[in-house]
């Protein structure tokens, strides 16, 4: 008995042991299982990093590669010429280095293969049919039926017919005058003694006759026929894009007509007419005799992208009909105040914001694509990822990249050039002021009245912002100030802009004077309907 009684004492303590550790199992499983939890999203976040950090880099290793074997083309050309290079020379030659195209997708595209990227897209498409039933739902209420009627819409797209009959006049001499005014002027270059009378002259005659139809003409239509502000916009802003083109097309290859002198008995080398007319189409401002192209056109995409467009239009109708229409149309006697101003511009940040987004998608990413895969234009980086800016200067170059090119190379390094690479500040401010003022002068001919909200923010507060705000900044607070400062923006611009259309209206003009038209009409008006 005293024997076996040890041995079951010890059995029975490793029994009770046993049972003790498990019931402590779970809890112990538990915990290892929230560190591998812990451990998966960390590593994640890593891998993420990495990947941005490893993108970052090729991306910058892509550029370099491809610059440089440009350079070491152009040298070895010239090496063929049989001519030599000074360091001077040489300096200019990279002044004279453009824009690289090169086949990539647009930034939006490959994050919509992201799922979480793809469910804020669908959010989005959400407050689309939100917006649509909310209409149903007020119509219903108040005249007893469904009524889904787009007057506003159909209003600001009327007289489509002489919308369509100033563009045709416009593209068609764009297509024509300057293309051969180029081969007549570069015919006659290296045969005429004067080579600068002959320059002046050609370009003289040329700026009188593009000042005429690209100029005076569409101002004529717009207000000689009193468009709706939409068809107004699609006039002036295709006028815009035809001069931008006209003069990058002109920029692009004068210079390398005049490089070039041809040897006896052979005719110049001139651009071929197909690129030009390819040029005038293609989504981009930088005019090059050929473009990365894709080897086929993805008709979905195609049709995709244009119900896209067709959603981003009734978009913009609901939250103007929704959004801005009840606040700002006059009911009641409305003075002048400092705290309805307040008020509005406050109201007027949300729907701000919402078109900023709206017009980036629907024209940046949507419109520009749809041109894109049509004409098999492979380049689309026509943005980059502007919303995680944390400098104004950097979300100026990445907002728009189309526009950007288009002003760095033909505007901020031409005056460079011109002033041997001094008064950096100056050129900088130049593109700013030539910016500001067309950016007014589309809206106020949009518009149908001059308010130069847009001038004041852009060339006062956004230059402002450029110089103190810049690159060296990276914190996510920076991020956090630059979107407080665009829903703020947003939302002066559209209270400003709507209280001025509706003052427009209910209170016109009594005269032509300078002040009259000058003056804003809301300042001093206490309408009612």
């Amino acid at each position: 008995m005293t024997s076996t009684e040890p041995t079951n004492g010890v059995h029975n303590r490793n029994i009770k042991a046993r049972q003790s550790s498990d019931s402590s199992s779970p809890a112990v499983n538990t915990v290892v299982e929230e560190d591998v939890r812990q451990w998966q999203r960390c590593s994640e976040k890593i891998k993420m990093k990495v990947m941005e950090q490893v993108q970052d880099q090729l991306s910058e290793i892509l550029d370099r590669v491809l610059t440089e074997s440009i350079e070491s083309l152009s040298n070895s050309q010239s090496t063929i010429n049989g001519k030599t290079k000074n360091k001077n020379s040489s300096r200019y030659q990279k002044m004279d280095d453009g824009k690289v195209f090169v086949a990539r997708a647009s930034l939006l595209d490959d994050l919509f293969e992201i799922s979480h990227i793809r469910t804020i897209y669908h959010m989005f498409i959400a407050v689309l049919l939100i917006f649509f039933l909310s209409t149903l739902a007020v119509d219903y209420i108040d005249q007893g039926r469904l009524v889904l009627e787009f007057d506003l819409l159909f209003y600001a797209f009327g007289k489509m017919g002489t919308v369509t009959i100033a563009w045709a006049v416009m593209f068609v001499y764009t297509l024509v005058v300057p293309y051969y005014t180029l081969l007549f002027w570069g015919s006659l270059y290296h045969n005429v003694p004067s080579k600068l009378g002959l320059s002046l002259g050609t370009g003289l005659i040329l700026s009188i006759i593009q000042n005429c139809i690209l100029g005076l003409f569409p101002i004529y239509v717009v207000v000689h026929h009193e468009l709706p502000p939409a068809s107004r916009f699609i006039v002036i802003m295709e006028q815009i894009r035809f001069l931008m083109k006209t003069y990058s097309f002109l920029r692009e290859t004068a210079p390398v007509i005049m490089k070039n002198a041809p040897k006896e008995g052979e005719s110049p080398r001139f651009p071929t007419f197909s690129s030009y007319l390819y040029f005038l189409f293609c989504p981009t401002l930088i005019y090059r005799e050929s473009y990365p192209r894709n080897h086929h056109i993805r008709w979905k995409y195609v049709g995709i992208t244009l119900g896209m467009i067709l959603g981003c239009l009734f978009y913009g109708y609901f939250i103007l009909v929704r959004l801005c229409v009840p606040v700002f149309r006059p009911q009641t006697n409305q003075p002048f105040s400092k705290r309805t101003m307040v008020l509005a511009i406050f109201h007027s940040i949300l729907p701000g914001i919402m078109l900023l987004l709206l017009c980036f998608f629907a024209f940046l990413h949507c419109w520009l694509n749809l041109f894109g895969e049509l004409l098999r234009f492979a380049d689309r980086m026509f943005y980059k990822d502007w919303w995680n800016s944390t400098s104004f200067a950097n979300y100026y170059r990445t907002w728009n990249v189309v526009v950007h090119d288009w002003l760095y190379y033909y505007g901020y390094r031409d005056f460079l050039w011109l002033s041997n690479r001094k008064f950096r500040t100056a050129a900088m401010l130049s593109v700013f002021i030539v910016s500001a003022v067309v950016h007014e002068y589309a809206l106020a001919m949009g518009f149908g009245f001059f308010y130069p909200v847009m001038f004041f923010l852009f060339a006062v507060f956004g230059v402002a912002f450029n110089f103190t705000m810049t690159d060296k900044r990276q914190s996510p607070v920076c991020n956090v100030i630059m979107w407080v400062c665009l829903f703020i923006g947003q939302g002066v611009q559209v209270c400003l802009y709507c209280q001025e259309w509706y003052a427009q209206i209910y209170c016109p003009r009594t005269g032509n004077s300078f002040w009259e038209l000058v003056l804003p009409r809301s300042w001093s008006c206490s309408y009612q309907r």
